[in-house]
Parts: structure tokens; C-alpha cells; sequence
């Protein structure tokens, strides 16, 4: 009895009990670069690690905006990405066509989590291989979703996901109670690009090249910054000892895949 035996579509499980698809979209994600989302008082923020496939092209956009009052970040497949971003733009824009008010991020990522689940469970299809992070705020406040390739999908203090993201999940366990108080902005930014420096190989740093910035909050919109308008974050953080553990990441290596952003 082999893997290949199991793999060949969604539908079919193995004698483990396992769906070896899900699992490979799950991998996915596992290959795709960091991201990094966290919840404060008053603002949900999201940081990302760009990648670019050569030294001639341009880093891959990773922070994609839905509303106003929400946005995610990526890992895994950018086509996927794409698909899933565009499904949660039009509902969004329904929802304010016939109630005239956002939609809350809870039912958003209720109705991603269900239109992910068909590609589980009709043979044919497949899993989408990408991993979000969803970062909104509504009536009840700032939000971050992490929504899995199994279709899953759970409300997070803060959560990283991507090549690496032991390290970051580690910084943010440690002060994962600290950040529900914290009501400046820019020191919520801060500790994210601390733990995003911790997902960076030992010859690597974060430059305004390769970092992209999202947030969102109350009486904020959701405002992406890139290039030069994240110098500023990056030079709060100068300062600072990184402390990258890249030995008890297992993932080390698995971002090299260029089919996965």
C-alpha cells in the first residue's frame, strides 16, 4: 500500500484515515513566505515577507485589500489567493449594496471557510493552497482569522503562518496576552516585524524591498504600506537584538519553492 494509491483525488481517504490532498495544499502553505497577523485593542495588523522569483523581477505583492474595513495576507499559491480574494471582494460589495453597511468579518470568513470546503469534498476538484490571514474590524471590534487550505478556520489573537514561522509563532506565544492592551499602532507594527525577522534565514534582513505592511482599526481604514512608507517601522526596530532560532524550525529550506508566494 503506497501513498500514490490515495492521492489521485479528494474524495478518496487512505486506510490511515488521512485525505493526502488536504494535506499537500496544507504543505502549500508550509512552502509559501511568512506573514505575520496581530490583534491589539484598537487595530488588527498584518506584516508580510516578499519574495521575488529572480533578481529581474519585482517582489510579489502578499497584502491584498477586500474593504474598508478588512484585508488578508497570503501564503501558498497566488492564483489561489486571487480566486478566494475576488470571492470575498463581491461579497463585501453585495452586502453594502443591500444592507448599506460592511459586512462582518465573522460571516466574511464563515462564507470563505464554505466555499473552500467544496473543493474538499467533490472529486475533481481540489483543495485551494493558500493560507489568509484575515485582518478586519467591525461593531465588535478588531479581528485577525487565519483560514487553513482544509477549510478551517479559527479567531486568533495573533498568528503566523509560511516558510519559517516557528520562530515568529514562538516571539508571539511569549507575549500573546501582552497585545490586547496594546493601543499604539505603531508599537503593534513593531512587535510584528519582530517576529517577521525571526522567520528570515541568518544572511537575510528586513529591507523596504521585501516587507509589506497592513492594518486596519477603529475609524481606520484598512492602508497597505510598501517600499519607502515602511522605512520608518524598520528603523524602530534597529535597535533590537533579532533573536532567530532557525534550528527548531523543521520548514528551513521549504521556502525556496518558486511556485508559492
Amino acid at each position: 500500500m503506497y501513498r500514490n494509491q490515495y492521492d489521485n483525488d479528494v474524495t478518496t481517504w487512505s486506510p490511515q484515515g488521512r485525505i493526502h490532498q488536504i494535506e499537500y495544499a496544507m504543505e502549500a502553505v508550509k512552502q509559501g513566505s511568512a506573514t505575520i497577523g496581530i490583534k491589539g485593542k484598537n487595530h488588527s495588523v498584518l506584516v508580510a515577507l516578499k519574495r521575488a522569483s529572480s533578481d529581474l523581477s519585482s517582489h510579489q505583492k502578499k497584502i491584498i485589500p477586500i474593504d474598508d474595513h478588512a484585508g488578508i495576507s497570503i501564503a501558498g499559491l497566488t492564483s489561489d489567493a486571487r480566486i478566494l480574494s475576488r470571492f470575498m471582494r463581491t461579497e463585501c460589495l453585495n452586502h453594502r449594496y443591500v444592507y448599506g453597511s460592511p459586512l462582518s468579518i465573522s460571516r466574511l470568513v464563515t462564507a470563505v471557510g464554505d466555499k473552500a470546503q467544496t473543493g474538499t469534498q467533490i472529486s475533481g476538484r481540489r483543495p485551494y493552497g493558500v493560507g489568509l490571514l484575515v485582518a478586519g474590524n467591525d461593531e465588535k471590534g478588531p479581528h485577525v482569522y487565519y483560514i487553513c487550505p482544509s477549510s478551517n478556520f479559527y479567531e486568533c489573537k495573533c498568528m503566523a503562518i509560511g516558510a519559517r514561522s516557528q520562530s515568529a509563532r514562538t516571539y508571539l506565544e511569549r507575549r500573546k496576552d501582552d497585545f490586547k492592551n496594546i493601543e499604539d499602532l505603531d508599537e503593534l507594527i513593531a512587535h510584528a516585524l519582530r517576529a517577521l525577522r525571526d522567520c528570515l534565514p541568518n544572511d537575510s534582513e528586513l529591507t523596504t524591498k521585501n516587507v509589506s505592511v497592513g492594518y486596519v482599526g477603529r475609524d481606520v481604514e484598512f492602508t497597505i504600506k510598501d517600499d519607502e512608507e515602511v522605512e520608518d517601522y524598520l528603523k524602530s526596530i534597529e535597535e533590537d537584538k533579532p533573536a532567530v532560532d532557525t534550528a527548531s524550525d523543521p520548514q528551513q529550506g521549504a521556502e525556496e519553492a518558486m511556485d508559492t508566494q
